[in-house]
């Protein structure tokens, strides 16, 4: 029996099976659980906390002391949850992790005023089609700009790439102003990856070259895993990305049988 397809396309979902088509069968079609992840768990916490403070109050409270409360309040929401649990912080470790919380909170100030912020939408989940691809993405914030256009901004809580790289960061942002462009016929003015750990802002344009770009890459993408679960054959890519790898149980490059991974079906 061949593997179901997911049922969707994201920018993380093109970058895994880019990244290593095994990896990707493992995470998205078979669901193995993998170990939690402090980084992850950091985004998340961030990402809520930024977003309890541009939907909580008004446009004037949008203050560091604010941000403060709200990362409180995301860390009250997260604090018992599966993902944090797993980390199994003690006092020491826990009181870490939310110093690198507040610190890339406070950096976020450095990089632009909330109050000069408009958004139409905050965590705003986009869906559309494509031949018979449904395309999915969720955009950290689509903001208004005082020339009526759009603006995409995505946080970042990891660290800056190298300027050679940023151009690959970039999928992720410019597949959401597909989506822009597809669902509400606007194309965003402009792209920003927002990195708070380094304070680096990354602005990119939209072009047709580059939407095109981003139809081709998405539809090849989608044909090479169709074909793959038509064949059962998701062959693992050795990397660098090895090193963090949670599967490396399952994987031939390291003596594991991607088989056992699915004893439990």
């Amino acid at each position: 029996m061949s593997p179901e397809l997911p049922a969707t396309l994201t920018p993380s979902k093109i970058t895994s099976f880019v990244n290593c088509p095994l990896a990707f069968r493992f995470s998205y079609i078979d669901r193995l659980p993998e170990p939690a992840s402090p980084q992850l768990v950091l985004g998340t916490l961030v990402h809520r906390a930024l977003q309890l403070l541009f939907t909580r109050g008004l446009v004037t409270d949008r203050t560091p002391k604010n941000a403060q409360g709200a990362l409180d309040a995301a860390w009250d929401e997260l604090r018992n949850s599966e993902e944090v649990l797993g980390l199994g912080f003690n006092n020491e470790l826990q009181s870490s992790f939310l110093h690198q919380a507040t610190t890339l909170l406070e950096h976020y100030f450095t990089l632009e005023d909330p109050v000069s912020v408009t958004p139409v939408g905050i965590e705003l989940d986009l869906r559309t089609a494509l031949e018979n691809i449904e395309l999915r993405g969720i955009i950290d914030r689509l903001d208004y700009l005082r020339n009526g256009e759009f603006a995409i901004t995505d946080y970042k809580t990891g660290r800056s790439p190298r300027p050679e790289q940023s151009r690959a960061r970039l999928l992720g942002v410019h597949f959401y102003a597909f989506l822009c462009e597809q669902i509400l016929k606007r194309r965003p003015r402009e792209v920003r990856l927002m990195y708070l750990k380094d304070q680096v802002v990354i602005v990119d344009t939209p072009t047709d070259q580059t939407m095109r770009g981003l139809r081709q890459r998405a539809v090849a993408v989608w044909a090479a895993i169709e074909q793959a679960c038509i064949e059962d054959n998701f062959r693992p890519h050795r990397s660098a990305l090895c090193k963090t790898c949670a599967f490396q149980a399952f994987c031939p490059e390291f003596g594991g049988d991607p088989k056992l991974a699915r004893c439990g079906d």
